[in-house]
């Protein structure tokens, strides 16, 4: 059993508004990674809402998702981790998670990261520039990731060598994700195939 956890619950610091709610492919950035998300067909889908939950929940499509809210969206994604693995299935052989800001990411890719992951408890896609979202944290990572801080703390988990991690490798490069104007702009560039 496999649970998608998609982290949404930035304050969008540098955007100066909620990039959840930024226009792309007629709905929202937020309604598009949930989309790819749902393609992959997780047995349980998480969402981790926290900067503009509000506006979030009124906007974005959030059926089928089990939502929770961080207590400290400014602390970091660690924070929203902690919050999500409270609703986690028990049942649950892991994690799956994807980055709210980063719908270029495939199912293809998920799907080879479920497969090529083995029996690790970490599991991160080599992508032909680096390494890259979306990671595979087992159960035997919970504990860990429940004590996390900051928004690196699962890059520097990966690091620690406290866990087996397997780099999974998929062609192409790493999924750009969506921090300033530039970086939207450049992304609906990349949709309408223009440079």
């Amino acid at each position: 059993m496999i649970s998608g956890l998609v982290l949404a619950a930035g304050t969008s610091s540098r955007l100066g508004q909620p990039k959840q709610l930024l226009p792309y492919r007629g709905a929202t950035l937020l309604d598009a990674t949930l989309a790819m998300a749902r393609s992959c067909r997780f047995d349980q889908l998480v969402v981790a809402l926290g900067g503009a939950a509000d506006q979030v929940r009124a906007a974005v499509d959030l059926a089928g998702c089990d939502v929770v809210e961080s207590d400290a969206p400014s602390y970091g994604c660690s924070r929203s981790i902690a919050a999500a693995l409270a609703v986690v299935d028990p049942g649950s052989d892991g994690l799956v998670l994807l980055l709210g800001d980063q719908p270029g990411v495939r199912p293809e890719t998920v799907a080879a990261l479920v497969v090529g992951v083995g029996s690790a408890a970490m599991g991160v896609v080599r992508y032909d520039d680096g390494r890259g979202h979306p990671f595979w944290l087992g159960t035997a990572t919970f504990a860990d990731l429940a004590d996390l801080h900051g928004d690196k703390g699962v890059w520097r988990m990966l690091e620690s060598g406290r866990h087996d991690v397997v780099e999974v490798p998929v062609a192409g490069p790493v999924s750009p994700d969506v921090d300033t104007w530039a970086d939207h702009e450049a992304l609906l560039a990349a949709e309408r195939g223009t440079p």
